[in-house]
């Protein structure tokens, strides 16, 4: 295979921004967890589903506002943050 230089240029210039797709994916903020105690179970009536923080996705994880850069929040789970109203 015979690739010019302005090929490989081209080539490479979308090589950063097809590995950074491929990367992205589920993140969680693990300091914030500490911090807020977070746990993949509820406390008593307590639960991440039924909290108004609490942002749905799919039907295992959702996102939290007070939990910024974390998209494994579970439905289930619950912290120090829990909100009702």
């Amino acid at each position: 295979m015979n690739t010019t230089r302005r090929k490989f240029l081209k080539i490479s210039a979308f090589l950063p921004l097809f590995l950074t797709i491929q990367e992205a994916g589920a993140q969680t903020n693990p300091s914030l967890r500490a911090e807020f105690k977070y746990q993949g179970a509820p406390k008593g009536d307590m639960s991440c589903a039924a909290c108004l923080e609490f942002i749905p996705g799919n039907k295992d994880a959702g996102r939290c506002r007070v939990i910024p850069g974390d998209d494994e929040i579970s439905p289930n789970g619950y912290c120090t943050k829990w909100n009702s109203m």
